[in-house]
C-alpha cells in the first residue's frame, strides 16, 4: 500500500455552536472535538498530519504542541473546503502517496472504516475515493451521482441540485481519499461558480472525470460514522455515541459496569480487571484505576491514579490524587489536588485533604480537614480535627510522625511537627511542637457550678 497523509480542516468557526470558542475545541468525552478525526487518521497508519486551522488558530495550535507529526496552514479567508486542501498542499510538496481528507467536526468515523476505505481505493486503483453513506432524509448533504458502472462521477451539493438529484439518498461524507498528485494538481484550478461562491472540494471528482481517471464510492453501513457536529444538540448525541463505545470497550476488558448508561468515562480512562463502578459515576482527566477496586454510586475521580483494592464510596469527590492499594474513602470524601494515600489508609465520611501526603495504614475516619500536611504511618485522627495551614498570608505545613494518636476536636496551628508516638488529648489547640513520645493537652481546664442551673 502507498504511503499515507492526512488533511484535517478545522478552520471554521461553528457559528452554530453559539460559542467564544471554535467548535473543533469543543470538548467530547474529555477530548477536543479534533482529536477524534486525528487520532483515526494515526491509527489509520498516516505519516504526515496537516490540520489547516482559520478561528482561533492559535488555540488549535497550542493544544498540539509537542506532536512532532502535526504541522499547520492557515487559512485565513474561509473560502470553502477546496481552497483549505489548498492551503495545505505546500506542506506536502513532494508527497506521492495517498491522502485522506478528514473533517475536524466529525469526531465518530473509526480508524478500521479509514482502513477500509484506503483498501477499496487501492482496489479499485482509483483516483478519487469518497466516503458515502446512505440516509433516509438527506437534506443539506451533497449527493452522490454516479454512472451505470457505479463510479462516481458527480458530487452536488444540496444548494446546486435538482429535485431529481435531490432524491438520491446517497450523500457525500466530506471524507475522502485521493491520489496526492491529482489532489494537489486539482485544488489549484478550483473554481467558485456555485451557489456558494466558495472553492467546493467536490468539483475534484469533475476535473478527475474529465481527464478519464477513475472515482469511486465507498460506503459505510453506519451512518452515524460521518455525522458531523454542527451545534450542542450534535455534540450531546456524538457524546452518547462515545460514551456507549467508551463503555463497552471498558466492560469487554473485564471492568463491570452496574449501569452503563449512567456511567461516564472519559476517553483515555484505564480501568483494571474486576473493578465494579457503581451507577452515575463521573472518571475523567485521563485517570488510571487499578484492578478489584470498587466504585460507589456518585463518586467523582478526575485526573487521579488509583491503586488496587481500593474502595471508593457513594458520593466522594477525587481530584488529582493519588492513592496506592487497599484504601478506603468516603462515603462523601473530598480528595482535593496534591493529596497522596499511601496503602491501607482509611479516609471516612466528610473528610477533606489538600496537599496531604498520608502513610500507610493512617485513618481520618470523619469530619476532618486535612491542608498541607504529611502524616505519617498508623496515625490516628479524631473527628473534627483540622490543620489551620492558613495565617492570612501563606500556607504553612503540619507534620505528624509515625504511631501519633490525635483526639478527637484537635487544631494544628501550623506550622507545628508532632514527634512520634505522641498523644494528643481532646479538644487541644496545638501551637508548638510536640516531642516524640509526649502528651499534648492545650484546652481549658473544667469548672463546675453547683446549683447553678436553679439559681
Amino acid at each position: 500500500m502507498k504511503s499515507i497523509a492526512a488533511i484535517i480542516l478545522a478552520a471554521g468557526k461553528g457559528t452554530r455552536m453559539k460559542s467564544k470558542l471554535v467548535k473543533v475545541m469543543h470538548p467530547l468525552a474529555g477530548a477536543p472535538l479534533i482529536e477524534y478525526p486525528l487520532s483515526a487518521a494515526r491509527e489509520a497508519s498516516a505519516t504526515q498530519i496537516v490540520v489547516v486551522i482559520g478561528h482561533q488558530a492559535e488555540a488549535v495550535r497550542d493544544h498540539f504542541s509537542g506532536c512532532g507529526d502535526i504541522s499547520f496552514a492557515l487559512q485565513e479567508q474561509q473560502n470553502g473546503t477546496g481552497h483549505a486542501v489548498a492551503c495545505a498542499a505546500p506542506l506536502l510538496q513532494g508527497f506521492n502517496g495517498n491522502v485522506l481528507i478528514l473533517c475536524g467536526d466529525v469526531p465518530l468515523t473509526k480508524a478500521e472504516t479509514l482502513r477500509d476505505l484506503l483498501q477499496h481505493h487501492e482496489e479499485r486503483q482509483a483516483t478519487v475515493t469518497v466516503l458515502t453513506a446512505s440516509l433516509e432524509n438527506p437534506f443539506g448533504y451533497g449527493r452522490i451521482i454516479k454512472n451505470n458502472a457505479g463510479e462516481v462521477t458527480a458530487i452536488v451539493e444540496e444548494k446546486d441540485a435538482t429535485p431529481e438529484q435531490r432524491a438520491i439518498n446517497e450523500i457525500n461524507s466530506g471524507i475522502y481519499c485521493v491520489a496526492a498528485e491529482f489532489l494537489f494538481s486539482a485544488v489549484s484550478r478550483l473554481g467558485s461558480d456555485n451557489a456558494q461562491g466558495e472553492q467546493y472540494l467536490t468539483d475534484i471528482i469533475r476535473m478527475a472525470v474529465e481527464q478519464d481517471l477513475s472515482c469511486a464510492a465507498h460506503q459505510i453501513a453506519d451512518p452515524l460514522e460521518v455525522m458531523g457536529i454542527n451545534d450542542r444538540v450534535q455534540l450531546a448525541a456524538a457524546e452518547a455515541v462515545l460514551r456507549q463505545r467508551i463503555n463497552e470497550s471498558q466492560m469487554l476488558a473485564g471492568v463491570t459496569l452496574r449501569d452503563p448508561a449512567t456511567t461516564y468515562l472519559d476517553r483515555g480512562t484505564l480501568i483494571g480487571r474486576d473493578t465494579v463502578i457503581g451507577p452515575n459515576v463521573h472518571i475523567s482527566g485521563q485517570s488510571e484505576i487499578g484492578e478489584d477496586c470498587l466504585i460507589e454510586p456518585g463518586a467523582i475521580i478526575r485526573g487521579c491514579r488509583i491503586g488496587n483494592r481500593v474502595v471508593v464510596k457513594a458520593g466522594s469527590v477525587l481530584e488529582n490524587s493519588i492513592v496506592h492499594d487497599a484504601v478506603s474513602i468516603g462515603p462523601m470524601a473530598h480528595l482535593r489536588p496534591g493529596t497522596e494515600l499511601l496503602d491501607e489508609v482509611k479516609i471516612g465520611n466528610f473528610v477533606e485533604t489538600k496537599k496531604v501526603i498520608m502513610g500507610k495504614g493512617s485513618k481520618a475516619s470523619h469530619l476532618t480537614y486535612l491542608g498541607d500536611a504529611s502524616v505519617g504511618s498508623d496515625v490516628n485522627i479524631g473527628c473534627g480535627t483540622i490543620t489551620c495551614n492558613y495565617d492570612g498570608v501563606s500556607k504553612h505545613r503540619t507534620v505528624i510522625e509515625d504511631g501519633v494518636f490525635v483526639g478527637s476536636d484537635v487544631q494544628f496551628v501550623a506550622p507545628v511537627t508532632i514527634g512520634n508516638n505522641s498523644l494528643i488529648a481532646a479538644g487541644t489547640t496545638v501551637t508548638e511542637d510536640v516531642p516524640p513520645g509526649s502528651l499534648a493537652i492545650g484546652r481549658c481546664r473544667q469548672v463546675n457550678k453547683e446549683g447553678w442551673r436553679k439559681k
